[in-house]
């Protein structure tokens, strides 16, 4: 254990936040004792989610991202600590200027004069992270630079390693943290911080996001200036907007808002159905109205990936819940997941029907569908389903998208276009399925398999010849596997049986015999007649009891 001042005093601060809301059984965990923090910190306890928020802004930007990325966890907490953890801002004090000149310097290896024709001294955005300068190049580009504050990196490594022993105790000495896979959760929790520490990674993401997004003139990401980014410092073209939080309705009537949110909803679904890259919080903050109409997306240090599987089965549930195939969506649900050991599937099926129904017939004014998936994760860890991380992203993603969408326009339905869009989408991709690249890609992989298939079914009958195979039953009903092997076995004897007397009858072919039929030797004859009713017969009963069944 680092028993250094600073991470003796963090431990302390953490120990403090966990006795005044109650957890005071984690906090053996950071090395405290927990009597002595009792008696420092008093006996009462908080219940009051703003003051959690308060709290969390105070500790720094660890648990300022903790927390909002509790806030789209409505599966972990009730919803007053949903909405106060929502409000978080990951604003505070700008450093001095000074500092943030050393940190451009020493990144771009050149005096910050010689880089750039002005740089402004006053931050146009101050955040735990980083703070966010205007500034133009020499070529006249307006630009803004985004640089990483000193000292963030150890401060949230250190948090994380804190973090790392409370979750592991927590998820190995509670329900809650075994149900919901709290390591999992934290490992991804972890993985985003690390990445949004390395602002080059931010630098590709507004690339790929950009050439995604070029069907869609309305929506614009700042375009990134290569030569001047680094770890440290991003510098990309200065957009000037105003938050789409922030519009007022004076201002919302000079916009066609109808159109940007359509487009914004379009765009987004395709990120995260045909291209599997999206910025996983395009909360309304992270949304700005240009001057010349368009929409503007920034801030992608949070960009969330989805294998083309995951893509599939996240546009089938979509579907599904927009239908309310209840059965559909809970098999979805739950083929994305991670059974447990008490799952309890009826509960379950039931509870996916009670929820999809009961949102169906609301109205699209009051339905909003990453709400509502964010209760399907909720309802599956409540009967034994460990959520996936993809359905968890896909309802946060939803969920703001919602908020955004009706801040441009408070009368669109959101549910409705994703809904007709993701219907599109479907359509589209059994179109490609039809189409000659795909059926080629079909043809190779059946060629595959006919060229594999001698030489796996010769493997087979090695191993039956050497009582070596090995067959896995996962059933309870053991009179009926034995009686479906029994069936197999006799269908097999009657095929050998056919197979002998076929062999036989040509064999007798040339065997002179004074008895003939049809002008042929008498007993071939009768193999054949033998071999064709036994034939007949096993064919007529495999395609009747297969029929049946």
């Amino acid at each position: 254990m680092d028993l250094s001042p600073h991470m003796v005093k963090r431990r302390v601060e953490i120990g403090r936040l966990l006795m005044k809301y109650g957890r005071a059984d984690l906090v053996q965990v950071v090395g405290l004792d927990e009597a002595a923090l009792r008696e420092e910190t008093g006996e009462e306890l908080s219940r009051d989610p703003e003051e959690l928020a308060a709290d969390l802004e105070q500790m720094g930007p660890t648990f300022i991202k903790a927390g909002q990325f509790l806030s789209t966890r409505p599966d972990l907490l009730a919803e007053p600590y949903i909405a106060s953890l929502a409000r978080l801002q990951d604003k505070i004090e700008p450093i001095s200027f000074g500092e943030i000149e050393q940190i451009v310097e020493d990144e771009l290896g050149v005096r910050i004069s010689k880089a750039f024709r002005c740089f402004d001294a006053k931050p146009i955005g101050a955040a735990s992270l980083s703070q966010v300068h205007a500034a133009e190049l020499r070529d006249g580009r307006s630009v803004a630079v985004k640089v990483q504050r000193p000292g963030v990196r150890e401060v949230i490594l250190e948090d994380l390693e804190i973090l790392d022993g409370l979750v592991r105790l927590a998820s190995e000495h509670t329900d809650a943290g075994r149900r919901f896979g709290f390591d999992a959760m934290f490992e991804e929790f972890r993985r985003t911080m690390v990445r949004e520490l390395d602002f080059r990674r931010e630098a590709r993401n507004l690339t790929t996001i950009a050439g995604h997004l070029t069907d869609y003139p309305r929506l614009v990401v700042p375009r990134v200036v290569a030569d001047y980014s680094t770890s440290r410092v991003v510098t990309m073209d200065r957009i000037h907007g105003t938050s789409v939080a922030r519009l007022s309705p004076l201002a919302r009537l000079e916009l066609d808002g109808d159109a940007l949110a359509e487009e914004l909803i379009h765009g987004y679904l395709d990120l995260i159905l045909v291209h599997g890259a999206f910025n996983a919080d395009p909360h309304p903050g992270n949304l700005l109205v240009t001057d010349d109409g368009r929409l503007a997306l920034v801030d992608m240090g949070m960009v969330a990936y989805l294998s083309p599987g995951s893509r599939e089965r996240v546009l089938r549930l979509l579907l599904a819940v927009s239908e309310a195939d209840t059965e559909g969506c809970a098999r979805i649900v739950r083929a994305m997941g991670e059974e447990l050991d008490d799952f309890d599937e009826p509960r379950f099926t039931r509870g996916a029907a009670d929820l999809l129904l009961a949102n169906h017939d609301a109205s699209f004014d009051d339905l909003n569908l990453g709400r509502l998936v964010l209760e399907m994760v909720r309802m599956s860890a409540s009967c034994g389903l460990r959520p996936s991380p993809e359905l968890t992203m896909l309802g946060k993603t939803l969920l703001n998208l919602d908020e955004g969408t009706r801040a441009l326009a408070p009368e669109l339905r959101p549910a409705d276009l994703v809904r007709e869009h993701a219907g599109s989408l479907m359509r589209g991709h059994l179109l490609r399925s039809l189409s000659p690249g795909h059926l080629f890609q079909v043809a190779l992989e059946t060629n595959e398999l006919v060229q594999r298939l001698p030489g796996r079914l010769n493997l087979i009958f090695d191993r039956l010849s050497e009582n070596g195979l090995e067959l896995k039953v996962k059933a309870f009903d053991e009179e009926q596997v034995i009686s479906g092997m029994r069936k197999i076995a006799n269908r097999i004897t009657l095929g050998l049986v056919v197979a002998a007397l076929i062999v036989g009858a040509a064999l007798l072919m040339n065997v002179p015999s004074r008895f003939e039929l049809f002008g042929y030797p008498g007993l071939a004859i009768l193999c054949f007649l033998a071999a064709t009713a036994v034939g007949a017969g096993l064919i007529a009963s495999i395609l009747i009891n297969d029929r049946k069944t």
